[in-house]
């Protein structure tokens, strides 16, 4: 093991869960982003980082549906409908892979670890 990834594992191990669901996300949005930005050498690439963003996505929806999620029924039950849009959008790309159909994915990505990664207000 080299020493980048061993202060990876350090890093990691040292986050809470809803850090490492961001940094998951914010990930998966940067390999989609990076295929598209560099789609003639790397849309080789694209269902191997779908199928990944789509897994991410199974753990988050499998989480999110637990009845013992600590969520408001609210959150999980559009936190569910947006999971089940990124799957059905994911085999729309795949049936028709275009480098701007991956700007849905990489936004909703970037928008939900954005709202992981705010603190809540605690002021009253």
């Amino acid at each position: 093991m080299n020493i980048s990834q061993r202060y990876a594992e350090t890093e990691v191990s040292g986050m809470n869960q809803i850090e490492l669901e961001s940094r998951a996300l914010i990930k998966a949005a940067s390999s989609l982003n990076f295929i598209k930005e560099n789609w003639e050498q790397k849309h080789g690439d694209l269902n191997d980082a779908l199928d990944k963003n789509k897994r991410l996505w199974t753990i988050i929806a499998g989480a999110i549906s637990d009845n013992s999620s600590p969520q408001p029924p609210e959150l999980r039950q559009n936190l569910l409908s947006l999971a089940v849009f990124v799957f059905k959008h994911t085999l729309d790309i795949m049936a028709n892979p275009k480098p701007e159909s991956l700007d849905v994915l990489i936004n909703i990505n970037m928008n939900i670890a954005r709202g992981l990664s705010e603190k809540p207000d605690t002021r009253e």
